[in-house]
Parts: C-alpha cells; structure tokens; sequence
C-alpha cells in the first residue's frame, strides 16, 4: 500500500484555487504523473445535474486530457473534485460511480472556515483509504 502521496505546491496551490473560484460548485479534473511524480493538472468542466453536491466529468474534455497525458509520456495519477458545503471525504456516491480503480482521489474542501482541507484517498472494494498527503516545494 501507498504510504506517502507528494504533491508539489504549485499544483496544490492551483487545485486550491480552483475550488475557491467556483465556490458553489463542485470543480472537477486529472493530476497526471510522470515517473510518479505529479505533474500536472487538467481541469475539466463539471456537467453533473446538480453540480452543487456531486461531479462528472465532461467525457470529451477527460478523452483530450488522457491523449495529452500520453503525448507528454505521462500517467494518469489521480481525479480530483472539490466539496463545496462537505468535508474532504468521500461520498458513499463518489467511491460507487469511481471508474478508475488504479487512480487515486483528492477531495478538496471549502466547509472549513478559512481553511482550505484537502485529502487523498484510494478507492477500493466499496470503501476509501485515506493516503497521507505531502506538499512538497519544487522551486
């Protein structure tokens, strides 16, 4: 099992933002890896019915991130969504529809006063393991 997850703060930074400028809905989208580093984020649009307390991912937007992914000899790492009014943790729903079973999931959350609360999990048989989370600086 995945002991540690390292994230570089540049790329929190950027999911964190993300979620404070769409603070009403869900935000959604792919981490990519490389050597098993995260790299990059893919923000992809939300067109979930309500997008207020769940997430789907646009499919034409995740098929040209995936194909961008490749073409930069990159991996699929992670899919991440943010929670506006719940916790950083999974949703009964968002471990039921995951479709990507080796990718792990980050959850942020704007429910904390002030505080942005990010998490990473590993979705598994109907249950979420949650994974430490490291920011690390790249500079």
């Amino acid at each position: 099992m995945i002991k540690e997850i390292q994230l570089p703060l540049k790329l929190a930074n950027q999911l964190l933002h993300l979620a404070q400028i769409s603070p009403e809905h869900e935000i959604c989208g792919l981490i990519s890896a490389k050597n098993g580093l995260a790299k990059h984020c893919y923000p992809i649009d939300n067109v979930a019915e309500p997008p207020t307390h769940q997430f789907l991912l646009d499919a034409h937007q995740q098929i040209t991130a995936l194909t961008q992914m490749r073409k930069k000899g990159e991996a699929l790492f992670a899919i991440y969504h943010s929670h506006p009014t719940a916790p950083a943790q999974p949703s009964k729903d968002d471990i039921r529809l995951s479709t990507y079973p080796d990718a792990l999931n980050i959850i942020i959350s704007l429910n904390t006063k002030g505080i942005l609360e990010m998490h990473c999990f590993k979705f598994e048989l109907e249950s979420a393991i949650e994974i430490p989370l490291a920011l690390r600086d790249d500079r």
